[in-house]
This record gives C-alpha cells, structure tokens and sequence, in this order.
C-alpha cells in the first residue's frame, strides 16, 4: 500500500510531520506498506536526516509549493497546483497513492476530495467524524464534527448509514446503535432539522437507529454513533478538547480523560467520496500523525468507500434517497 503524506501540512510542518512519519514507519508490519512524502524534497530529507531515518524507507515526491492554513480553499486548490496538498489528490485520482492525509488546510482537503476523487454516487454530503470514548472502555463515532454546519433532514439521514459503516468496519461494531443528538428524547423534540430527520430516520430499515439520544449520553453505551449536524458536533469535539486540556492543566491523571486525546486518533476520514481522505488536526504533533497515517492504512483495507457504494445501491426504497425528504 502507498500511503500519501502531506508533509508541508499542519502548524508544525514539516518538522513534526517526517518525525510522524519515521514512527509510523517502524510500525507498518507489511513490507508492501510504504510512505510517499510530498512536500519540499529538500527540507524533507533534512527532516529524515535529523530523525536519524533511511530516507530510502520513503518515497518523496516534490512539491514546491504549499497552500496556507488561512487561505481560501477553493481558489488556493486550483491556483497553487504544484502544492503538497493539489499534487496528493492528482497522485490519489490516479492510482500513485492508495491514501492520502494530510493536517493541512481542511477546506482544501474537502475540495480536493469532492473535486478529484469525487463524491460515492447517491451521497448528498461527505462527512467527518471524531471518536468519543465511552466509559466502559470502548468507543463512539460523531458524525458530523463540521463538514456541514447547515445540514438538511436527509443529509443527517445519511450520516446514520456512514456513520454506522465507519463503526462497524473500522472500529468492530456489530450493528451499531444509531442515535439523533438532541435536547429530549421524545420524537417531537428539538427544532425543525431534528423533527424531520427523525421522521426519516425512525422506521429505517438501513441502519439500527435508537432514537433521539441527549448529550449526557454521549459518553455511555447508549449509542455507538452520533449523528448531528457540523456545527452541533464541531461544538462537542471542541468542548471535549477543552475539557481535557483543562483536567491536563490541573495535573489530574484519569485513564478515561487521557482518551480524550485527540493525538490518540491521528485524524478522520472523509466518509461518502471514493478514495481515503484523512485529515488531521493543525496542531497535530509527531503522535498525532503518526496515528494519521496508521488509520490511513486501516481505513483503506476496511475499504470504506467501496461498502458505502455497494450498501446505497441496496437501498433504493428509503425515503431520504428517494429525494422524499
């Protein structure tokens, strides 16, 4: 497997990202595995000297130029296109790398994958999620974490059915248990958008949907996935970081809470375009990334894509990909 790597991408690049990039290295147990590199050849390699690293181990593919975190998407994805991130996707489009990660420009990365490797045929929106630790030791998927901020009720009837592939191939759960984030319960709960993406969502054949599910249950087994919209969820995960920042800072050791860690999962797949997409936090150090690109090589042998195809073909009678909604 070729792994694609952005390495001009994220706060910390491209020191902490080749750093990533060696740990993961030593990591990757099959010998077809093997990192492509694609930034500025020259740093890179300075980089790889001074993590002491077999610059041979690597592929390095170079890129002059790298899109800012601040810059517009859209106009910087098709202006810039000798840049780590535009040269990722031409190399993904065209078969040169199996994956591609990179803790750059977020925008971008959406762009690059709704533009070059193209929407799962029958997804209205691609989707990002977060993990949430539970308190029983095993984990949640929330989907959306702030690809959409204004999703409609068929959209978040989608998040269900990728949300619940995401869980099932990639983290092992068996018929995960979907639910609506919401402020009750009861099915007349909450505003508009959760009204009528409940309707769509509770006679569902598609997907094991639970209900509505309210945030105190965000960290129990209640439900395995999450769904709500990108503002609602990006609110959530920001807040949990914030909280385990905050335990951190007043010297508080608690084995749950250090699962809060948002080094512990690298990053987050793109989930409804046909190619494996992760994309990492901006912050993200040599832990982090190295995680990135060992969830790139799960996420890509869990082959994602290729179910949510094969299972939206499967379900023609749903209201939500009927355009009923």
């Amino acid at each position: 497997m070729k792994i694609g790597l952005d390495a001009m991408g994220g706060d910390f690049a491209p020191d902490k990202i080749v750093k990533g990039a060696v740990m993961a290295q030593k990591e990757l147990t099959s010998t077809d595995d093997r990192i492509v590199l694609i930034g500025h050849q020259n740093r890179i390699l300075e980089k790889l000297e001074e993590n002491n690293a077999d610059s041979s181990l690597f592929d390095i593919v170079d890129a002059s130029d790298v899109i800012g975190m601040g810059e517009q998407p859209t106009r910087a994805f098709t202006q810039k296109p000798d840049s780590s991130i535009t040269k990722g996707f031409r190399m993904l489009k065209t078969g040169h790398i199996d994956s591609f990660a990179s803790a750059g420009n977020t925008g971008a990365m959406l762009v690059g994958s709704i533009y070059s490797v193209n929407v799962v045929q029958g997804i209205i929106r691609p989707a990002t999620t977060s993990v949430l630790p539970k308190e029983n030791g095993a984990v949640g998927v929330l989907i959306d974490v702030g690809t959409n901020p204004d999703s409609k009720p068929d959209v978040l009837y989608q998040f269900g059915l990728l949300g619940s592939i995401y869980a099932q191939y990639v983290h092992g759960i068996k018929n995960p248990k979907v639910g609506l984030l919401n402020i009750g319960e009861e099915e007349e709960k909450g505003n508009l958008l959760c009204q009528s993406a409940f309707r769509l969502m509770k006679d569902t054949q598609d997907y094991n949907f639970i209900g509505n599910i309210e945030s105190r249950d965000l960290f129990n087994d209640r439900a395995d996935v999450i769904v709500c919209d990108g503002f609602t969820g990006n609110m959530v995960l920001k807040q949990a970081e914030a909280m385990y920042r905050l335990i951190k800072k007043r010297g508080i050791k608690d084995e749950f809470f250090d699962r809060m860690n948002y080094e512990n999962y690298g990053g987050t797949p793109i989930l409804g375009v046909n190619g494996t997409v992760i994309i990492g936090h901006g912050i993200s150090n040599e832990i982090a990334i190295k995680n990135m690109v060992l969830l790139s090589k799960e996420v890509f042998e869990a082959k994602v894509p290729e179910k949510i195809s094969d299972l939206l073909s499967r379900y023609t009678q749903s209201k939500a990909f009927n355009g009923k909604s």
